[in-house]
C-alpha cells in the first residue's frame, strides 16, 4: 500500500514534464528531418534535437547556415526544451528533498510520541511472532513500540499498520531500547527468530529497567536456562506451545473452540489480570459494588494461592490480582473503579 501511494505520487509529479519533453523531442526530430531534407536520417534529426535541448554544443550536424528558418526553429526548440528539462530536474530535486524532510519530521514526531508514552510495551522483532504480538496488543488497547533491524520487515508491517510506532535498529542495543522508551515501559517482548539475540534483548532490558517484565521466545532447550538467568520473567517455546495446542485440539476441542472464539472475535473478549493497587482498603468482593455486567470474575490471586470462582464475601486487599473475562473497555473500567477506591 505504501509503495503504491509513493508510485502514484511520482507518476503525478513527473508525467506532465515527461510528456512535454517527449513532445519537444518528437517535434524537434520531425522538424529537423523536414529542414535537412532526404539526405538527413531520422537518427541525425533526433541527435540534433538532443544536443540542442541538452546544451551540449557539439555543433550543427545538420547544416543550417543557409536556413534562417532552421536556426529560428533551433532557438525555439532549445528554449522550450531547456525549460522543460530544467523544470524536470528542479521537480526531481524538490521531490527528493521533500521526501527527506518529511521523513525527518515524521521521525521527530514519532520520537516525541514514544518519549511521552508510559506503561507501554516494546516488541523486539516484528517477524511472524512479533506481528501476532503487536496485533494482540493493538486489539486489547495496549500501546507498543516496535524495534526491528530489517527495514523490509518494518515496511511490510507498516503497510497494514501505518500508525504504528517503530524504530529501525538492533533490538539488542541499549540505544535502541532507550529510544523505544525502556525506562517507562511496562514490558519487553524478545521475540526475534534468534535465541541468542533474545538473550541479549532480555539482558539489556533488565539492566536498563529492572521493573519491566520481559517475555522471551526460545527454540533451543539449552538456551532456556541462560535466558532465565539473565532475567526473563517468562520464556515461551513455540514448539512446546504448538504441541500443547495440537493435543488440546484432540482431547478438549470445545475448550479450544471457545478460546479461539474469544481470541478472534471482533469484541476483543479476553481473560485479563487486574491488580488491586496500593492504598486499597481491605474488604469483600461484594462490598466493591462493581458493575459485574462488564466482566466475569474467574479467580483471585492472593499471595501464592488461587481462589477460583470466589464468593461475594471473599476478602480482597491491596496486592491481590483479579482474573476476569472482559473486553478492553471493561478492563479499564474495573481498573478505574479500583483506583478510585484506593485514592
Amino acid at each position: 500500500m505504501a509503495a503504491e501511494i509513493a508510485a502514484q505520487r511520482v507518476f503525478r509529479r513527473f508525467v506532465a514534464p515527461a510528456l512535454a519533453l517527449i513532445t519537444v523531442s518528437i517535434i524537434g526530430t520531425v522538424g529537423y528531418k523536414i529542414i535537412g531534407g532526404p539526405q538527413v536520417s531520422w537518427l541525425d534529426s533526433l541527435y540534433m534535437t538532443f544536443i540542442t535541448v541538452a546544451t551540449i554544443g557539439y555543433g550543427e550536424i545538420i547544416d543550417l547556415s543557409h536556413s534562417p528558418g532552421g536556426r529560428v526553429f533551433t532557438m525555439a526548440i532549445g528554449l522550450v526544451g531547456i525549460g522543460v528539462a530544467t523544470y524536470m530536474i528542479s521537480t526531481l530535486t524538490a521531490f527528493i528533498l521533500e521526501g527527506d524532510m518529511n521523513e525527518a519530521l515524521r521521525r521527530r514526531r514519532m520520537q516525541k510520541s514514544i518519549q511521552a508514552m508510559r506503561k507501554h510495551y516494546i516488541i523486539g522483532g516484528i517477524g511472524r511472532v512479533g506481528t501476532n504480538v503487536a496485533h494482540e496488543l493493538e486489539v486489547t488497547g495496549r500501546p507498543y513500540v516496535v524495534i526491528e533491524s530489517d527495514k523490509e520487515a518494518i515496511e511490510r508491517y507498516l503497510e497494514r499498520h501505518p500508525e504504528a510506532l517503530w524504530t529501525h535498529a538492533d533490538s539488542g542495543e541499549d540505544s535502541a531500547l532507550i529510544e523505544a522508551g525502556i525506562e517507562h515501559a511496562a514490558g519487553v517482548f524478545a521475540v526475534t527468530g534468534d535465541d541468542s539475540k533474545n538473550l541479549v534483548i532480555t539482558l539489556s532490558a533488565k539492566l536498563l529497567n529492572p521493573e519491566a517484565r520481559v517475555v522471551a521466545r526460545c527454540h533451543e532447550i539449552n538456551f532456556i536456562d541462560k535466558i532465565r538467568k539473565v532475567g526473563a520473567d517468562a520464556i515461551v517455546s513455540p514448539d512446546f506451545t504448538g504441541g500443547m495446542r495440537i493435543v488440546s485440539s484432540m482431547v478438549r476441542p470445545k475448550v479450544v473452540s471457545f478460546l479461539d472464539e474469544m481470541l478472534f472475535a471482533d469484541n476483543a473478549l479476553r481473560v485479563e489480570e487486574v491488580h488491586i493497587p496500593e492504598g486499597f482498603p481491605a474488604g469483600t468482593i461484594g462490598g466493591l459494588k462493581l458493575n459485574r455486567r462488564d466482566f466475569v470474575l474467574m479467580a483471585v490471586r492472593v499471595q501464592d494461592r488461587w481462589q477460583f470462582n470466589p464468593p461475594e464475601d471473599f476478602n480482597i486487599s491491596a496486592g491481590n490480582t483479579l482474573v476476569v473475562m472482559t473486553t478492553p473497555e471493561g478492563r479499564k473500567s474495573l481498573q478505574r473503579s479500583l483506583d478510585l477506591a484506593a485514592a
